[in-house]
Order: structure tokens, then C-alpha cells, then sequence
């Protein structure tokens, strides 16, 4: 029962690892998607104050190309994490299959370990009978 124990604690550390992984990597993909909308919004003002909107114009602004440039990038992280995203995703659902069938396991040692017979202490004597009086001792 002890070994099931340690099985049972050691798939819910893993469920939860896997958990954060997948919390880990949806955070990055949120923060990437932030930073690629804010890059957009600093182009876009660059772009208003050049009057040059045009990425191959010789007076483009330096600071907009860089920026198109960080964004893309971004956006190639974002795809590159989605597909971790959904390995992460399917470790997940595969330790927590590993977590109900240890689960389960536990639950029928405990029901196995129930029905069997209680263990004497050593000296113990196990009445095999009803003990009878043979006096009443209120008389």
C-alpha cells in the first residue's frame, strides 16, 4: 500500500507540472501576442509622423522597419509555442490518464486492504468464541 502511495503522489506532481507547463507556455503566447499588438501601435505612430507608410521608401523610418521586423519574429515565436502548446497540451491529457488509473489503483488497495482480516499484535490472544459467564457476578 505504501509503493501505491508513492506512485499515486508522484503522477499528481507530474499532472501538475504538466499543468504548469501548459499554463507557462498559453502566458508566453499572451504576452508575445501583447507585445506584437504594442509594436503595431508604435509603427503605426512612427508611420503617421514620417507620412511615409510605404516599408520600401527610402525614408521609411528606421525605428518602423525594426519594429515590422521584431514583429514578425514575435510572430514566428507565437507559432513555434502553439505547437508546444499542444505537445504540452497532450502530456497533459496522457498524466492524466496516469493519474486516474493510479487513482483507481489506490482506491481497490484500499477496498482490497478493507476486506481483509485484521492483524494481531503479537501475544494477543484472539477469542475463537463468545466468552460465558458461568456466575453472575451481581449476585
Amino acid at each position: 500500500m505504501r509503493s501505491n502511495d508513492t506512485l499515486l503522489k508522484l503522477q499528481r506532481y507530474e499532472a501538475n507540472e504538466k499543468q504548469q507547463k501548459v499554463r507557462d507556455i498559453e502566458l508566453m503566447i499572451a504576452d508575445f501576442r501583447q507585445l506584437a499588438d504594442d509594436l503595431m501601435h508604435q509603427i503605426q505612430i512612427e508611420e503617421k509622423n514620417s507620412r511615409v507608410k510605404d516599408v520600401n521608401h527610402y525614408s521609411y523610418p528606421p525605428f518602423a522597419k525594426a519594429a515590422r521586423e521584431r514583429r514578425k519574429n514575435l510572430f514566428e515565436s507565437i507559432e513555434a509555442l502553439e505547437a508546444k502548446l499542444e505537445e504540452a497540451g497532450n502530456e497533459l491529457a496522457e498524466a492524466n490518464e496516469e493519474l486516474r488509473k493510479a487513482e483507481m489503483l489506490q482506491e481497490r488497495s484500499l477496498a482490497d486492504h478493507e476486506r481483509m482480516p485484521r492483524k494481531t499484535q503479537p501475544g494477543e490472544i484472539i477469542p475463537l468464541v463468545k466468552p460465558v459467564h458461568l456466575f453472575d457476578p451481581r449476585s
